[in-house]
């Protein structure tokens, strides 16, 4: 009984250190993503982020499923999860942080156990605990004083942040929302772990792909810029280390343990803005604020799911 106790605690210290590397990784993704578009285009730094998450993901599902039975349905969900996250959410936050900063895409971002909530009682038949409507209600409330504080400094300077393009990382936060609803129809189906990861990338990338080529704007090797390339590979390693760590985490412990440590990462985002980002963005003490309470809100959602 003493060894199982031993086990259950260094099982439980391993999640939490994958959910503190998933924070990281989440983190200094949005701040290379910021100065990757301080010259380049928020869709090429996607496209090569995509790429590099494919890369590295499939053949660790090809090593991992070498005698597994892949239900065609369980892909088919990974695979519309891909395209509405990894795709399109992640279209809508790269561009989000493009325009309003890190600083204030990241927590805006971080509403998305909100979306998951409402749809998980919408498509899934969920209920909503007295906890996780106060979580929601949290959430509401950060969002609505970045809102104001973004309001705020576009009328007094010519140089604020634009308010309306704080719509882009609530966008996001929506497809992100929308993601684990077809990731877990996917799970009941029977796909493995890492093989739902490498469709959801393998999908979101050809999906991107298409796009880009219909409107004219697929990334080449020579029109990409050295100097703004390694930046752009940077935020597709430090993606792939969140993807990575969040879920070995979640497949060694426990939600309610790996969830609200990762939940934490805007807070990360805000505080290095401040070091690192301090030229780049005007960190306020209202958006810190607004990002731990945002940050509280999903905590109290992933505690109560």
């Amino acid at each position: 009984m003493y060894r199982s106790s031993v086990e259950s605690e260094m099982t439980m210290d391993i999640g939490i250190a994958f959910a503190i590397v998933a924070a990281l990784g989440l983190a200094v993704q949005a701040l290379t993503v910021r100065v990757a578009t301080l010259q380049g285009r928020s869709s090429d730094v996607l496209f090569v982020v995509l790429v590099v998450n494919t890369v590295l993901l499939a053949p660790i599902a090809a090593f991992s499923s070498l005698d597994s039975q892949l239900p065609v349905s369980g892909m088919a969900a990974f695979a519309v999860a891909g395209i509405l996250g990894t795709a399109v959410g992640r279209a809508f936050l790269f561009e989000g942080i493009k325009t309003v900063g890190a600083s204030r895409a990241e927590p805006i971002k971080a509403s998305t156990p909100l979306h998951a909530t409402v749809l998980s009682v919408l498509v899934l038949g969920e209920s909503v605990t007295g906890l996780q409507f106060v979580g929601v209600l949290t959430i509401i409330g950060g969002i609505a004083v970045i809102t104001w504080d973004g309001s705020a400094a576009s009328r007094a300077t010519p140089e604020g942040v634009p308010w309306t393009g704080l719509a882009l990382p609530f966008a996001a936060a929506f497809c992100f929302g929308l993601e684990p609803i077809f990731a877990s129809i996917g799970f009941r189906e029977g796909v493995p772990l890492f093989v739902g990861l490498a469709v959801q990338a393998i999908a979101g990338l050809l999906a991107y792909a298409v796009y880009l080529t219909w409107i004219g704007s697929l990334p080449t090797v020579g029109r990409l810029r050295a100097a703004d390339l390694r930046w752009y590979v940077f935020a597709g390693l430090s993606s792939t280390t969140f993807i990575f760590a969040y879920y070995v985490g979640l497949s060694v412990s426990t939600v309610g343990v790996v969830v609200p440590i990762m939940q934490t990462s805007p807070l990360v985002v805000v505080l290095l803005s401040v070091i690192f980002l301090r030229k780049l963005e005007r960190v306020t003490p209202t958006v810190i604020a607004a990002a731990g309470i945002i940050v509280t809100g999903g905590v109290l959602v992933a505690l109560a799911g």
